[in-house]
């Protein structure tokens, strides 16, 4: 039969012949015992716990560190936080004789020993051996740090401008507050209004629900910034595409996918070109650029300009991602495969058709994410995946965070490639130049034998952060 080994603390009750006393200090293997009224008495320990008559009466809670609101505390700077630890093993070490971070059995410093200092002597020793930290701090701050600490934890020692929160909304009825914020959201899918529009509509709305004149309504200039701080981020009297655009993203933290190899995952999209071009019939038209990117290198192993992208165009994209570009008459050498950082030769004997390719590598697609258009629905494109194992996944309905790289790379083709070709018309009618339809020059066969000869050479040998190199 084992018996529970006895822990003396630091201001334990004691009963010894008859008497109890408390443990007031322990200096080595000497504790001090101290009784009202009468000296301290001073026992070597092992012979206290010899006794027949010793026996522990009272136990003082062992402190604690208290961490307050961990959200709040935890969302502090490392700095602040650092700061707030130190203080307190100084402050415990006033409080209790030793540090809260002391290892258990370490004995109290003299300066910091109960039994031989009050409470005004500790906090002098205290302030003294701050100041030789090159920490200067007076008395009455640093008993108001003990009385914090003692109320709210850790968190009563940091530094209250850093933890003080203030409304939003300020003094403004909340029901102001929930007006504002339903008017905001009926007007994500309305034309731009100004201010002024704003404020007569959640007028409109509060006498509608609570009766006129029921609920003190701010003033202009409090509205004003009421809109300023509510608003924020949704762009509430500007662009409307903008505004829905903004509206569209997700309220909830969201993360990306990162694919290990080269197919694992694609994006694809066709969004106008803004290039004017020749059509076959002699039509000045505007085309739509299909292209398909990889995630994981970055590169485009396909894109066709077409007037309306179709669902057999969709196909012709997949076919061409599967199989090498050829080289063109009038390409530099230097854009052959042969030219490349491609391992060429091994690459060769397992192709044959690469002996002319140029350099684009061929990707096998294993998921694609696609919108939900017409043409990536369809039977011919969604049979056209099946039939090479390639998993088609459409994205959630008016969400762009969904495939943000194609919508970033069709973005920068925009402004590496087209900004440069005869006919630019310009991402915007505000971006239009004066007759910038009638210069354009080339064909549709033209415009996408540049834009393959700039994929080759400009595209894929770019710098990108977000590139793997395999």
């Amino acid at each position: 039969m084992t018996t529970k080994p006895v822990l003396l603390k630091l201001g334990d009750d004691v009963e010894f012949h008859g008497i109890t006393y408390r443990l007031t200090a322990l200096d080595g293997d000497v504790a001090m015992l101290a009784v009202a009224g009468e000296a301290p008495v001073a026992m070597k320990v092992g012979s206290l716990l010899a006794d027949e008559t010793f026996r522990i009466v009272g136990t003082r809670p062992t402190r604690r560190r208290i961490t307050g609101p961990s959200p709040l505390f935890d969302s502090l700077p490392p700095e602040v936080r650092q700061k707030a630890r130190r203080l307190e093993g100084h402050i415990t070490e006033v409080l209790d004789g030793v540090p809260c971070n002391a290892d258990p059995g370490q004995v109290a410093r003299r300066t910091y020993n109960f039994a031989h200092t009050s409470l005004r002597q500790r906090d002098q020793a205290k302030l003294a051996e701050l100041h030789e930290l090159g920490e200067t701090m007076s008395i009455g701050s640093l008993q108001r740090l003990r009385y914090a600490y003692g109320k709210k934890g850790v968190i009563g020692l940091v530094d209250k401008r850093l933890i003080r929160r203030v409304p939003v909304a300020g003094q403004t009825d909340q029901r102001v507050v929930d007006a504002i914020l339903s008017t905001l959201e009926a007007n994500t899918q309305q034309s731009s209004g100004s201010m002024d529009r704003l404020m007569r509509q959640v007028r409109k709305q509060m006498e509608s629900e609570h009766g006129p004149g029921i609920v003190p309504f701010p003033s202009r200039a409090t509205f004003h910034q009421l809109i300023g701080r509510l608003a924020a981020g949704r762009n509430a009297t500007g662009s409307a595409r903008t505004r829905r655009t903004l509206a569209q993203r997700p309220e909830a933290p969201f993360g990306a996918v990162y694919p290990v190899r080269p197919g694992e995952l694609m994006q694809i999209d066709s969004p106008p070109l803004d290039i004017a071009v020749e059509l076959d019939d002699g039509v000045i038209g505007r085309v739509e650029l299909t292209a398909m990117v990889d995630i994981a290198t970055r590169s485009i192993p396909a894109a066709v300009i077409r007037p309306a992208t179709k669902a057999v165009d969709a196909a012709l994209l997949l076919a061409r991602c599967l199989t090498p570009e050829p080289m063109r008459p009038g390409w530099a050498k230097a854009a052959s495969m042969a030219a490349s950082a491609l391992p060429y030769r091994s690459m060769k004997s397992i192709d044959e058709r690469l002996a002319g390719a140029a350099a684009k590598p061929v990707i096998v697609p294993e998921t694609i994410v696609c919108d939900h258009g017409k043409a990536y629905l369809s039977n011919t494109f969604k049979s056209a995946c099946r039939s090479q194992g390639i998993s088609l996944q459409p994205a959630h309905p008016d969400t762009p965070t969904d495939k943000p790289v194609i919508e970033r790379t069709l973005q920068s083709i925009g402004t590496l490639f087209a900004q440069y070709v005869t006919g630019y018309l310009g991402s915007s009618v505000e971006r239009r130049g004066k007759n910038a339809e009638g210069q354009a020059v080339f064909s549709l066969p033209e415009i996408q034998d540049l834009l393959d000869e700039w994929i080759v050479t400009g595209w894929q040998n770019r710098h990108h952060e977000e590139r793997r190199n395999y």
